[in-house]
């Protein structure tokens, strides 16, 4: 099998909207962000209110991407050790041996992460910073490619244990999920009407149009994308106002700098450029750097957001030609 051009690994990758509308209607920024994620070995949250199809899109993705998955239901009793593994005892050999967790797996649904204790969603942090378990002193590596999919409800909701920052700063991409436009529910009903069931991906049509060998090329090809000195200006300007921003108790890091610069640069290639443009910038702030900033309570109490402070900075900050 001969390996993919950064072009035929695009083309590919640009499939997967095609293939993930098959099974998902109307959520095109959140599919976008997952691909982008994906390119720059980063991890995604997503947030959106019960029943607007966070989870059937993961299993829509991964579907379409020929990785294997594995889903883990997040509920207030669940252990660290039932997501990374445990040493069990063979009788038939004297010896413990490893039992592997589903955190082993390429792509690992992490569904409504904030139903279970900090305890808990802590095990995850080795896992996506390190990429690797350790268990009773033995590091033990994860497959590659890996990423975590976590989806949650608005913390508003009762019985949440709402992401500490430092966790939530593991997270490369924090994507909203929206309710659906009037049109593309109506979509939804008719397919549905018509005999589609989110629990048979395979009866709707999907099937694997990228690969693993498609991936990899495409991340040669981002790695490439030139940054000139302004717009890596721009990135640290956008990260230092957050720092200055009279709404926040907690500005962008360095590393949500570097995120910035990550997902910018894949977002870029994935339009079909070799070079990040201000606008690359512009269009993954959001989604970059939601996450990583912390309102004064304040500032929460008037209504204000961390994507209006975020706006407010990008709308006053003077933009590199």
């Amino acid at each position: 099998m001969s390996t993919p051009t950064a072009d035929s690994a695009r083309a590919s990758l640009e499939e997967l909207r095609t293939e993930i509308a098959k099974a998902v209607v109307g959520q095109d920024p959140a599919v976008t962000g997952l691909v982008v994620a994906l390119l720059c070995r980063g991890h995604v949250l997503l947030e959106g209110a019960p029943g607007v199809a966070k989870t059937l899109l993961v299993r829509a993705l991964s579907a379409a991407l020929e990785l294997d998955t594995k889903r883990v239901q997040f509920t207030p009793d669940l252990m660290p050790s039932d997501i990374t593994g445990s040493l069990v005892y063979d009788a038939r050999s004297a010896e413990f041996s490893f039992q592997p967790g589903p955190v082993f797996t390429n792509l690992l649904l992490a569904d409504e992460i904030n139903r279970t204790p900090p305890k808990t969603q802590a095990s995850l942090l080795e896992a996506m910073e390190e990429r690797q378990v350790t268990v009773d002193g033995t590091a033990r590596p994860l497959p590659e490619p890996f990423l975590v999919a976590a989806t949650q409800n608005p913390v508003e909701y009762e019985g949440t244990y709402p992401l500490p920052e430092a966790q939530l700063d593991r997270f490369l991409l924090k994507l909203t999920v929206p309710l659906p436009a009037r049109q593309d529910e109506i979509d939804i009903l008719t397919r549905h009407a018509a005999g589609f069931s989110p629990r048979d991906l395979g009866a709707a049509g999907l099937r694997p149009v990228a690969s693993s060998a498609d991936l990899d090329a495409a991340r040669a090809a981002v790695a490439k994308s030139a940054v000139s000195p302004e717009v890596t200006g721009y990135i640290v300007d956008i990260c230092r106002a957050t720092r200055d921003s009279p709404s926040l108790s907690l500005g962008v890091s360095p590393r949500g700098a570097t995120a910035l610069l990550a997902t910018s640069r894949a977002w870029a290639w994935l339009t079909g450029r070799d070079y990040v443009t201000p606008d690359d910038v512009k269009a993954l702030a959001l989604p970059t750097l939601r996450h990583r900033v912390q309102l004064r309570p304040e500032a929460e109490m008037e209504g204000v957001t961390a994507d209006s402070v975020i706006n407010a900075v990008l709308a006053h900050l003077p933009v590199p030609r």
